[in-house]
């Protein structure tokens, strides 16, 4: 009998990509499993911020009384944190059973590692009788696996550059692929503040932070508005950092949209609200000195992070423990933090995608230079 690490490496073999988008085979096999959710379904795409807002759903539906399954990607350091059920970690064994549900179903055909993990996450929320989906696409969203789904609500969190290769070079092309989860006639909430055209184009009943909804940040607390109406005096999320107020509206409106299939009390939103918790995302360890926890790896979320330590308070000296893919902008996210770091510790990865210590350096060199010429020049860049 193969043990969960048997299957996850056996799994990674299956296909001979790494990624490969598009929804053939995870269609063809949801088919041949016949899982079908008896409950709404949320999808969440976003190049950042997409994580944040499924933990604050999840929160609040389960201050709600509801029973919710939780999928998301990458894991920390479990693959159980990828399937969570009434806010648990699927056990080993449950993952096992999974498994060989979808790998008696497909057959022929060769899954990836996403595909197989989706597959398996929805035949758990089946048979656990779940009362609401929330989905984390993985990359992109139109050919992502969990697009197999349609959404009963969709949020789209942000639009940045980020999975140039797969999703387009610019805005346009990466938000068409992000809004690819949207559905005619169905609730699309839209939480960047300047969305591409391809996204206002899309299909569905587009909810536009700033028209349909909102916030109004207050220091101390904080006011959302939407179609519900307006909710004064919350207290600023648990997870720390300005952006996780946007995100938190944003997972309102989605609840506001679903409110007769999933109605919530306000104080179920205001517990959700303190008790979310999600690890890496400016996580704080406890002690002295301070560790922070962040997985940013795109420029946008680096420049998150570093408005987040500069409003952190003063610290003397500020060291950034740093590994990275090589398939991300890695100039890019170190350019943006280099002004909030005085000494960096580089390391290299395991894997075929894995930067090395050596190449960061070099980024981290060039962005040093470029911080002094720039520094230097009487116009700006």
């Amino acid at each position: 009998m193969r043990t969960l690490a048997d299957w996850l490496e056996f799994i990674e073999r299956q296909h001979p990509k790494t990624i490969a988008l598009g929804l053939d085979r995870v269609s063809a096999v949801h088919r041949r499993m016949r899982t079908e959710l008896a409950c709404p379904v949320i999808t969440v795409a976003g190049t950042n911020g997409k994580g944040s807002c499924c933990a604050l759903l999840e929160a609040m539906l389960r201050a709600g009384g509801y029973r919710t399954g939780l999928y998301t990607s990458p894991h920390l350091v479990r693959y159980s944190e990828r399937a969570r059920i009434a806010g648990v970690e699927a056990s080993d064994s449950a993952l096992c059973e999974s498994f060989e549900v979808v790998e008696a179903a497909r057959g022929e055909l060769a899954l990836t590692y996403f595909e197989y993990g989706t597959l398996a996450a929805l035949w758990l929320f089946a048979r656990e009788g779940i009362e609401a989906a929330i989905l984390e696409v993985g990359l992109g969203g139109r050919l992502d696996a969990v697009n197999a789904l349609d959404a009963d609500c969709a949020v789209l969190t942000s639009v940045g550059i980020d999975h140039v290769d797969y999703l387009g070079a610019d805005r346009e092309s990466i938000g068409r692929e992000k809004a690819g989860i949207f559905r005619a006639a169905r609730p699309a909430v839209i939480a960047e503040p300047q969305p591409p055209q391809s996204v206002l184009a899309a299909p569905g009943e587009k909810l536009l932070l700033g028209k349909h909804f909102g916030y109004t940040d207050e220091q101390t607390q904080w006011s959302y508005w939407g179609p519900s109406g307006k909710r004064s005096g919350l207290a600023h999320p648990a997870l720390r950092g300005a952006v996780q107020v946007r995100n938190a509206a944003a997972a309102m409106c989605a609840l506001d949209c679903l409110r007769d299939k999933l109605p919530l009390a306000m104080q179920d939103i205001r517990r959700g609200l303190a008790e979310v918790t999600l690890p890496a995302r400016f996580q704080v360890l406890p002690g002295r000195p301070q560790v922070i926890l962040d997985v940013a790896h795109n420029p946008q979320a680096a420049q998150v992070l570093a408005d987040n330590l500069a409003s952190s308070g003063f610290a003397s000296e500020t060291i950034a423990v740093c590994g990275m893919l090589r398939d991300k902008d890695s100039a890019g996210v170190l350019r943006t933090l280099a002004p909030r770091i005085t000494r960096w510790h580089l390391a290299s990865l395991d894997g075929p995608r894995a930067a090395t210590a050596a190449e960061l350096a070099a980024h981290v060199s060039g962005a040093v230079e470029w911080r002094m010429i720039r520094s230097s020049c009487s116009a700006p860049f």
